[in-house]
């Protein structure tokens, strides 16, 4: 017991930490990453208190100045002498991973050690080569762990088992607050599940489940999605991107989500959404929902639907704050219906329409927005919106900035 407490002592900041991770690596005869030795050193050099605790980012994807990949990607093997180091290690609280080659042997000692670490708060592994035998050992990992509130495992083909196996872990886990499974080949049963389980799960407060593979007319997995909001009391932030919502399911949505008081951000960009489809969202909105950022770009909401929506922020709503209709199908006559309502709205302050039909008249009406007025201050700020406005020849234009959407 006195070794144990030792061990535990020795890795609780940055120079033991290096220490015992050299250690390790001798006696498994591997090479040690030479960029986990720069963070932490770099650590010691900026003399970090033992209170103090540290992001590990070793992030497959990391380029020098040149833009050029400057090492290789991380392994099971790798990822085994990273498990040990930590399993008693109370200095990384967060550990990156994301973009390496850690597969399924990976998942399983990143399962086990989520089971033995006491102190890791995020745990990153996006778009590595994790399939279900990896999803399985993390999520009995969740099971038993009390500490963890990020995982994001977005990029790996976990596939319907191993969906369903993170979704049965939230039955029993009580502090996990943000999972991404975006892009991780999610079908109808495991998307089922996760709308099951969040109907009585109290913690998790993101999550985002794009790109599921679903094939279903009915859109039977929106209505579940409905059901689950109108009793879900913690989520704020909800992505459905790629899930081929058309206007039946996005009316079932919004017809649930009248009694749903915590949903700050929705995401519905990328599906089938139609100017009926905006009527009904254009009508929830008038209720003055909780709703703050509502992303509707890559659907097809055309001129009508837009008009919609315009009269709705105009007339009646007082809570959201971004909208983004990117790529919708908007000519000019949408865009200065959505412009034009911004003047009487005042609690709109991010607009996003790049991808769309833009004119001469939307070109002005968003030169207009953007620009300084008698008073100084924009109606909206250069900086929340994807477009900048300028002037050739006395013809108005827009060129498309750099925006989160």
């Amino acid at each position: 017991m006195q070794n144990k407490k030792s061990q535990k002592f020795a890795m609780a900041n940055a120079s033991e930490t290096k220490d015992a991770y050299v250690q390790i690596s001798t006696e498994k005869n591997q090479a040690v990453m030479s960029e986990m030795l720069h963070i932490l050193t770099q650590a010691i050099d900026n003399h970090f208190e033992l209170s103090d605790s540290l992001n590990l980012r070793l992030h497959g994807n990391k380029r020098n100045d040149r833009n050029e990949m400057y090492r290789k990607k991380l392994s099971d093997s790798d990822a085994e002498i990273l498990c040990m180091t930590l399993k008693e290690n109370t200095y990384i609280t967060s550990l990156d991973l994301g973009y390496n080659s850690i597969g399924d042997d990976g998942g399983a000692l990143l399962g086990q050690l989520l089971e033995d670490n006491v102190t890791l708060l995020s745990l990153i592994l996006s778009y590595n080569d994790i399939g279900p035998n990896g999803a399985f050992a993390i999520a009995k990992g969740i099971q038993h762990n009390e500490k963890l509130l990020t995982l994001k495992l977005d990029g790996n083909k976990i596939g319907v088992n191993g969906g369903m196996a993170i979704a049965s872990a939230l039955q029993v886990n009580e502090t996990l607050e943000e999972l991404n499974i975006d892009n991780t080949d999610q079908g109808v049963q495991s998307v089922i599940g996760f709308t099951t389980v969040l109907k009585s799960n109290r913690t998790l407060e993101i999550l985002d489940i794009g790109r599921p593979i679903i094939n279903l007319q009915q859109e039977e997995t929106t209505v579940h999605f409905a059901k689950m909001l109108q009793v879900n009391i913690s989520l704020s932030d909800l992505h459905l991107s790629k899930h081929s919502i058309q206007n039946f399911g996005v009316e079932r949505l919004m017809e649930h989500m009248i009694d749903n008081r915590t949903l700050l951000h929705l995401n519905l960009s990328c599906n089938r959404i139609s100017r009926d489809g905006m009527f009904c969202i254009a009508k929830f909105l008038r209720n003055n929902p909780p709703l703050k950022i509502l992303n509707l770009g890559y659907n097809r909401a055309e001129d009508d639907g837009v008009i919609y929506l315009s009269e709705a922020i105009a007339k009646a709503n007082t809570t959201l704050s971004t909208l983004v209709l990117c790529s919708n199908s908007l000519t000019d006559k949408g865009l200065c219906a959505i412009a034009k309502s911004l003047h009487v709205n005042s609690t709109l302050q991010q607009l996003y329409i790049w991808g769309n039909k833009i004119g001469t008249a939307g070109s002005q009406a968003f030169l207009d927005l953007t620009s300084k007025t008698g008073e100084g201050s924009p109606r909206l700020h250069p900086e929340k919106t994807d477009v900048r406005g300028y002037i050739v020849d006395g013809v108005p234009y827009l060129a498309r900035v750099d925006s989160p959407y």
